[in-house]
């Protein structure tokens, strides 16, 4: 029999269970794919015996499964398997990087996750410095936010990057990005599945049951996530955390929107994802309003115009599917609210609400446009971690935008004014780690934006699903339920607040309040075990063995 098979119900006692069925409970009961009982230590000594498996969680805490909102799965298993050059504190320390992998006789060489931003000089590397580090190699290194790279001269030469709209010697954007990281993606089927495994076996390592793909033709084609959908889940030799899977491939008609969804075996959640409206911050390619503070007369790129954003709505709202885009910029926001008004004016407002569209990162937007997201219905994906690593007062979003940073990541208001927000990594621009998200939202660099812990939870639990219209049963445990949970060793348990003037930590019962772990003591929590749907996905050795 199988590992991940469970033969016989399995108790899990002497720990903590974060359920809204019981705050203080214990111990929890699974059998099979279900939660079938959650409550205290002294209760499940009665359900113990010898046709149930027992645990001893040790004081360890069960949470529900975390979904990530927002990922990449092939290229984080690309990014696994590449030199990451996020502690790179300078120009030189890149270099040295790039040359100890030519030294490895490496003849093609990728990294990721770069910041110039944190430099002295701020200054990329050229073409001509990547060949001379790269000893002949082909070089490519994604920026930390992957909307742009800087290239060898090698590489460019074939691909012929200097002709083609976005290159600065060796430093590519838009087009010029796209090719040359198209160029570096030429792939087998073996090659793909052998990332897309080892990036769904690292996401189970870390708590996750379920990630969001954002899958799109110009980010790969159709048989990525075609080979993607035939390895995720449970129901393998090898189970995985579940994919929930987004097409983000502009539409202009129903019948368009249609055939797009009857393909991929019928499981695409929408048409919507990194449909890019705009860029990123850090590549200053997204469109905003005014001027980059640190770029007079650039306001960044919009790929996509109002006409386009109206169209592809119109058509997915007619069908009653959802629809959505990456949009991170103010300006690139009013042609996302412009879209909507059309449609609404054209098939009406409760139409649009019903198609539950979402969009990516809205990294800033004033009071009217979450008003006019909460008018429309429309959910937002965002990504903590953006504030936790380029939010500081000299980081690059006041480098950017200087003082508009503090309009940037707006959690708190966005919750605030009824939006339906979940939490992702947008992998492998930020680790898969979801305890690095809740702690961002607790400590955000502007204090108005901060949220609860719980809430911050939630949004990486519960909301993930509803996000995608699945059962509001996943997300919680509680009897009945899906048995979809990891298991956690943890310093504390606490409940933690987002304000500093109150007292922030608290374990009284007498709140009533499911704890958490506490999430600024010297040790970060480990998972020890991940369950979706009853089949264990990972599991540390030594830790409930059957």
């Amino acid at each position: 029999m199988a590992q991940h098979e469970r033969p016989q119900p399995i108790l899990y006692r002497n720990g903590s269970v974060y359920s809204p069925a019981d705050p203080f409970a214990t111990a929890m009961l699974v059998d099979g794919g279900t939660v079938a009982w959650v409550g205290s230590e002294h209760a499940a000594a009665n359900l113990a015996g010898p046709g149930v498996l027992s645990v001893d969680l040790d004081g360890a805490l069960i949470t529900p499964g975390f979904v990530d909102a927002h990922t990449h799965t092939t290229e984080t298993g690309i990014a696994l398997g590449s030199i990451d050059l996020t502690a790179c504190g300078s120009l030189r320390d890149l270099l040295d990087a790039v040359a100890a992998a030519a030294d490895a006789g490496a003849s093609m060489i990728l990294g990721y996750g770069w910041d110039e931003s944190t430099w002295p000089g701020k200054r990329v590397p050229t073409a001509a410095e990547l060949d001379r580090a790269g000893k002949g190699a082909l070089v490519y290194l994604a920026r930390a936010d992957i909307h742009s790279a800087v290239v060898s001269g090698s590489l460019a030469a074939g691909l012929e990057l200097a002709q083609i709209d976005g290159w600065n010697d060796g430093f590519v954007v838009r087009a010029a990005h796209e090719a040359a990281r198209k160029a570096t993606r030429q792939l087998s089927a073996d090659q793909r599945r052998s990332y897309q495994q080892a990036a769904l076996t690292h996401a189970a390592s870390r708590g996750y049951v379920a990630v969001t793909e954002m899958a799109a033709p110009h980010i790969a084609p159709r048989e990525d996530l075609e080979t993607l959908l035939t390895i995720d889940g449970a129901a393998h030799d090898l189970p995985l955390p579940e994919v929930i899977p987004y097409w983000a491939q502009l539409t202009s008609s129903a019948g368009e929107v249609r055939e797009l969804m009857q393909g991929f075996g019928g499981r695409l959640a929408g048409l919507a994802g990194d449909l890019n409206v705009d860029g990123s911050i850090g590549s200053r390619t997204a469109a905003l309003r005014e001027d980059y503070s640190d770029a007079p007369g650039n306001r960044g790129t919009l790929y996509l115009g109002e006409d386009d954003v109206a169209g592809h709505l119109l058509a997915a709202t007619a069908e009653t599917v959802q629809a959505g885009f990456h949009v991170i910029g103010d300006a690139g926001l009013d042609v996302v609210l412009s879209g909507l008004e059309a449609t609404a004016r054209e098939l009406g407002v409760e139409e649009v609400r019903r198609a539950r569209h979402r969009l990516e990162h809205v990294e800033i937007a004033d009071d009217a446009a979450i008003a006019s997201l909460v008018h429309f219905g429309v959910a937002v994906s965002g990504q903590p971690v953006f504030d936790a690593l380029w939010g500081q007062d000299n980081g690059l979003y006041a480098q950017r935008l200087g003082a508009r940073k503090t309009g940037m990541n707006r959690f708190g208001s966005l919750l605030a004014q009824g939006t339906l927000v979940a939490l992702g990594s947008d992998s492998p621009v930020t680790p898969l780690d979801p305890w690095a998200s809740v702690r961002a939202c607790l400590q955000h660099t502007t204090s108005a934006e901060r949220i609860s812990a719980r809430a911050a939870f939630i949004a990486h639990t519960r909301a993930g699903w509803r996000l995608s219209g699945r059962s509001p049963m996943l997300g919680q445990l509680a009897p009945g339920t899906p048995a979809s949970f990891a298991v956690w060793k943890v310093d504390e348990l606490m409940v933690q607040a987002p304000d500093n003037r109150v007292q922030s930590w608290s374990t009284d019962p007498r709140a009533g309040t499911p704890l958490l772990p506490a999430l600024d003591t010297e040790n970060a929590p480990v998972c020890l075990e991940t369950v979706h749907e009853g089949h264990r996905l990972f599991g540390v050795a030594g830790f409930a063995e059957r």
